[in-house]
């Protein structure tokens, strides 16, 4: 009720400006989401597509002068959806069996991703349904493997606070390297790094899909392994785990037994950027033009933007561009780029395009999803030479690069 429908949420939704068409507004999605509630909407075909077309991007909130809550509507409308609504066949199998059941467990997506990596090998792409044609292009060639002990100590003698690490479900089988990267300027940083044992998916990719009680079970896991290693501060490599990490405290909020916990747990998550106080470096990239991707969960949700800004300019100097429309959705947003492909491929067009008018030799950004969903764009547009790396690989690349 507090949306007062004033309209400063259209210049800032992607899917808006991709459409003009008010029912993929914010302010459209609210107005229907009050139909639903007070039974003047049935849920059907209809209603639900609006609702599944949101990327959950956010960029709503910041905008919004009367503070309007979407995330949290945006999720419990999502909840609501999947009790009470019953998709077709192919959606049930690509929703639960395919993303759920698969993404979540890093055991069951090295399996998955072998089966893709064989399957563009022998060139089957072809005989493939689209979502997994998909699936199969974005699969990196290369994937180092993660290696963190449970306990890596800082390197320099002035200690700064012991950080513990949540690996990431994508990111610590896509990414590994990353994650490796992301604890070594932890290390370097002046902070000791507690990789716990037990640890699960942070709950977010659940929470997309409206499944929030299959979230809440991962926060309460999470928490649990955390909260007894002592710990200043949480951290993970990816900006929309890190953003699910601080929402523990209101994901929780109405459970008695778990909300002081919660909120304490969400109020120690910090993100990389955070912890690097920006330092010049030297010049190890002279030739890279660099551009930054700002991550929704990062920028929107987070309202974290300055920080990667003041580390790369410290990095690159007059080498570092700005992006045009940065913050706007790349197409990815979680599973989004599975479940709605024509949407997902507009909004990666009008990255890809945005990124060529920089003439940047790297992008850099902060989210796996997004490393994934802007290579393809540019590998899409012929420009595989661009090299899109996550900012702590971008770092390592660079000697002196940020340190305490």
């Amino acid at each position: 009720m507090r949306c007062v429908h004033c309209g400063l949420c259209l210049a800032v939704c992607p899917t808006y400006l991709e459409t003009g068409d008010e029912n993929h507004s914010p302010r459209g999605r609210i107005y229907l989401m009050r139909q639903l509630q007070s039974g003047r909407a049935e849920l059907g075909a209809t209603t639900v597509q609006p609702v599944d077309a949101c990327l959950g991007c956010l960029a709503c909130q910041p905008a919004c002068p009367a503070n309007v809550n979407y995330a949290d509507l945006l999720d419990h409308t999502r909840h609501h959806i999947e009790r009470h609504h019953r998709r077709p066949a192919a959606e049930v199998l690509l929703r639960r069996w395919l993303i759920e059941f698969v993404f979540p467990h890093p055991w069951r997506m090295r399996l998955g991703l072998a089966g893709a990596r064989l399957a563009r090998t022998l060139r089957l792409q072809k005989v493939l349904p689209e979502f997994m044609r998909k699936m199969v292009a974005m699969v990196p060639t290369e994937m180092i493997r993660q290696n963190i002990p449970p306990r890596s100590p800082a390197t320099v003698p002035e200690t700064r606070g012991r950080v513990g690490f949540l690996t990431g479900c994508v990111q610590s089988v896509m990414f590994g390297g990353t994650n490796n990267q992301c604890v070594a300027l932890l290390n370097r940083a002046g902070y000791e790094v507690v990789t716990p044992a037990g640890q699960t998916c942070c709950g977010a990719l659940y929470a997309h899909l409206g499944d929030l009680e299959e979230a809440r079970a991962c926060a309460r896991r999470n928490i649990a392994v955390f909260e007894a290693l002592n710990l200043d501060y949480v951290l993970t490599g990816g900006s929309g785990c890190g953003f699910a990490l601080k929402e523990y405290g209101h994901l929780l909020r109405d459970d008695p037994a778990w909300a002081q916990r919660a909120a304490a747990f969400s109020s120690r998550v910090r993100e990389l950027v955070e912890l690097l106080p920006p330092r010049p470096s030297g010049n190890g990239l002279s030739q890279a033009i660099v551009t930054y991707h700002e991550s929704c969960h990062l920028a929107h949700a987070q309202g974290i933007r300055r920080e990667p800004r003041a580390i790369l300019r410290a990095v690159c100097g007059e080498r570092f561009v700005e992006l045009p429309e940065s913050d706007l959705c790349c197409g990815s947003a979680g599973s989004y780029n599975l479940t709605q492909p024509e949407m997902a491929d507009r909004l990666q067009r009008r990255k890809t395009a945005n990124i060529l008018r920089t003439g940047a030799t790297i992008v850099v950004t902060t989210n796996p999803g997004c490393l994934l969903q802007i290579r393809a764009g540019l590998a899409a547009a012929g420009r595989p030479d661009i090299a899109v790396m996550h900012l702590a690989d971008f770092l390592a690349t660079v000697p002196g690069a940020p340190t305490a």
